[in-house]
């Protein structure tokens, strides 16, 4: 859905999600060539599982610091991936904005996707195989279920 603004202008809100994956690099070279620079802004947005959801009672706050330390580096490199993957699209012409959130990957996606009143989400297909998408579950397909917007999911072409 577009947005009026003045003198008929339109503009479209898009939700890049990102993973630094050459899945996310084929989505973010379909933002890029699919669209329009005028009138488009893009949220990259790259979701960091916490790597604990709860600690038992008896683990004292800050007991495993090498978790602490591993979940700091998966943030600065969500950091740095969607940085690269923002400046991108800036110097294609695009408004973009970036952000990363610590959350369960699928629900991030779509809370932020909510929040942010996005008018379509992008993001890249893993492509996997029945069985590994049963157990694991396919974020590309969950999205593409529950958001309440538009969804655009881009596969490279070697997964066609």
């Amino acid at each position: 859905m577009l947005k009026v603004l003045a003198k008929g202008e339109k503009f479209m809100k898009i939700l890049l999600a990102t993973d630094g994956s050459k899945y996310s690099e084929a989505a973010t070279q379909s933002v890029g060539s699919g669209f329009r620079t005028q009138g488009t802004e893009v949220l990259v947005l790259q979701v960091v599982e916490p790597l604990v959801f709860s600690t038992p009672p008896q683990m004292a706050h800050g007991y495993a610091p090498e978790m602490a330390a591993r979940l700091q580096d998966k943030l600065k490199q969500a950091k740095e991936s969607v940085a690269r993957t923002a400046e991108i699209l800036r110097k294609a012409g695009f408004k973009v904005d970036s952000r990363v959130a610590e959350s369960e990957i699928r629900t991030g996606i779509l809370d932020i996707a909510g929040d942010w009143h996005a008018d379509l989400i992008v993001l890249g297909s893993h492509g996997e195989k029945a069985l590994r998408k049963f157990l694991l579950g396919s974020v590309a397909e969950f999205v593409a279920r529950h958001a309440h917007c538009s969804v655009l999911i881009v596969r490279t072409p070697s997964d066609r």
